[in-house]
């Protein structure tokens, strides 16, 4: 079924792979986008194979809607589209064309980033307040709390990122932060504590997760030739899981519920 097309331009997504039914990236049941592209280098990435800008799959805003649309009777109230990556904001003209249509024909959307290309410089921030006029809910990843561990776990600094917090928050963007919980990285009470202070800044908080490291994506460094930084390190026991999750206070992020 062809639905209505918005699109003013024919901008090509470069699209590493989609997900018909995912659960865990925005409310309900969702039809993901994961985009190629990603300038973080992030030690405990799953997906290095998202990094390079080009490779995957080419498509049109219309094409990914068309494909999409397909699952709408799973989606329910809650559910919808979530784009994620490597980092959706690099492709960002693509971005707003879909989400464009999206919403003319009443798709929820959700934009999954770490943040890792906002600046209030232009074009892009332009650019970034129109994807906004379209985009119902971020999932915001907050790698690291301090600069130096920001640089040191993903290659890059933090201020960006954490100004992409403070200005999604003036604007009353709703937002859910999510934080990969990684032993001898971000697994220590002063940087959780920090961090649970910095949210604490945030009007627009609705849920606040806690991801605890995983190993599942080593294969992927073992099949592309790139060496594996987290050689040796063990996924978080339950008990500092639970650790994280009381000094962040994540209980009381409920907002989502009634959304």
């Amino acid at each position: 079924m062809q639905f209505g097309n918005t699109a003013t331009t024919q901008v090509i997504g470069h699209v590493h792979s989609t997900e018909s039914f995912g659960s865990v990236d925005g409310p309900g049941i969702r039809f993901i986008t994961f985009m190629q592209g990603c300038r973080l280098r992030c030690e405990f990435c799953h997906n290095p194979d998202t990094w390079a800008t080009r490779g995957g799959h080419d498509y049109t805003p219309q094409q990914l809607f068309d494909e999409a649309v397909q699952y709408q009777d799973f989606w329910g109230k809650k559910g919808g589209v979530t784009v994620s990556g490597g980092e959706p904001l690099l492709q960002i003209d693509f971005v707003i064309e879909y989400f464009k249509i999206c919403k003319a024909n009443g798709v929820h959307t959700t934009l999954d980033s770490c943040g890792g290309p906002f600046t209030r410089k232009e074009p892009f921030f332009s650019k970034f307040n129109e994807l906004l006029k379209y985009t119902d809910l971020i999932l915001l990843d907050l790698k690291h709390i301090d600069s130096d561990g920001h640089r040191k776990l993903t290659g890059q600094p933090n201020e960006n990122i954490l100004d992409l917090a403070h200005y999604l928050s003036d604007i009353g963007q709703p937002v859910w932060i999510r934080h990969v919980l990684v032993p001898e990285r971000t697994d220590f009470d002063e940087y959780l504590i920090r961090l649970s202070a910095f949210v604490k800044t945030l009007k627009n908080v609705l849920k606040f997760e806690v991801l605890p490291y995983h190993k599942l994506g080593v294969y992927k460094y073992e099949a592309l030739g790139i060496k594996y930084r987290l050689a040796g390190i063990e996924p978080p026991t339950p008990d500092r899981v639970e650790n994280a999750k009381r000094i962040l206070e994540t209980a009381s992020y409920s907002g989502y519920l009634t959304a």
